[in-house]
């Protein structure tokens, strides 16, 4: 290949392997890449991982293999791993389970260079065992206390985009159907939520909060509870997350509520469920695949010293505007 190339065979190497800090004129980088794609090269990571004591390998845990926030980001994962010539592997641990471990002996059993986190565990608990494990890591879709390096979304600027929206078409009753609140994406979506309600002039201390979760379940359960509270009925609630979102409609629905005309709903995330689910969902579209290739590239970069990390804030990237919203009929 370097024959082919016209060049020696280090400079090969340090174009093939990604060093993000050889320098190699574009012109000479394109010679290599054309050589190898028409010599059919395939690295060796097996070959690689013996000389460098690395198996050109990230995991990347998440703790809802069904929800599209968490699939999206690991298809960008993947994506960026594939560029860089490092391999995925996808682990599930769900946030009811106790951690004991779990992140070292995955680090420990398929020796992976290092971690991508999505996790709903406690800031304490996870940096424990994430320190434990020997390995870089860099959380995704949240921050911690403590942990350097974070890729997550502005949760705040998405809630007021939302919640701007429900404003704009004249709802003045408007309730929240909220994440976890002790976690850093509910927070942020709260605060979003009532810093949009007071510049509309409206008091966000009053208006109603209901904790949804992420789940289908939790959701369908926050719109009962509101239902049932005794207080005036809301005519448009902001859902946290487009999961929760789903489960209000259908405690809606069941209640002989029309959406819009009798409730209108916006959540937060965009994915294909939403123009599935009636009526279609209007959502905040939101960078989740960017978050996971972001994250990858950042691990990639600790891994071969490259990168000194950080936290990379995600702006929201539109408002999807479907038939789940509209002026109240009031």
């Amino acid at each position: 290949m370097a024959q082919l190339a016209g060049v020696d065979v280090s400079t090969v190497s340090r174009v093939l392997t990604g060093n993000l800090q050889q320098r190699v004129s574009s012109e000479t980088r394109t010679r290599i890449l054309e050589a190898a794609k028409a010599l059919d090269y395939q690295p060796n990571a097996l070959a690689r991982g013996l000389r460098t004591s690395r198996t050109a390998t990230l995991g990347i845990v998440v703790p809802q293999l069904d929800n599209p926030v968490f699939s999206s980001a690991i298809r960008g994962a993947e994506l960026a791993a594939g560029r860089l010539a490092y391999s995925l592997l996808i682990a599930h641990r769900d946030s009811g389970q106790r951690i004991g471990g779990a992140y070292r002996r995955l680090a420990e059993t398929h020796r992976v260079d290092g971690l991508l986190v999505a996790s709903l565990d406690s800031d304490r608990d996870l940096l424990v065992e994430l320190r434990g494990t020997g390995v870089p890591f860099v959380l995704m879709n949240r921050q911690a206390a403590g942990a350097a390096n974070a890729v997550v979304l502005d949760n705040e600027r998405a809630a007021r985009m939302a919640v701007g929206h429900l404003v704009g078409l004249g709802h003045r009753r408007i309730a929240h159907l909220a994440g976890r609140l002790e976690g850093y994406n509910g927070q942020g979506r709260l605060a979003g939520f009532r810093a949009a309600l007071a510049e509309a002039g409206l008091d966000p201390q009053s208006a109603p909060v209901e904790p949804a979760g992420y789940s289908v379940e939790g959701g369908a359960a926050a719109m009962q509870r509101l239902l049932a509270s005794g207080e005036p009925q809301p005519t448009a609630v902001f859902a946290a997350s487009l999961i929760s979102a789903t489960g209000a409609l259908g405690v809606l629905h069941a209640a002989g509520i029309a959406v819009p005309r009798g409730m209108s709903v916006v959540a937060l995330h965009d994915a294909p469920v939403a123009s599935m689910v009636y009526p279609a969902l209007t959502t905040v579209r939101t960078p989740t695949q960017e978050m996971g290739e972001k994250a990858a590239e950042m691990l990639i970069g600790l891994i071969r010293g490259e990168a000194s990390g950080g936290t990379i804030v995600l702006p929201p990237d539109d408002l999807v505007v479907r038939a789940s919203t509209a002026p109240p009929a009031d």
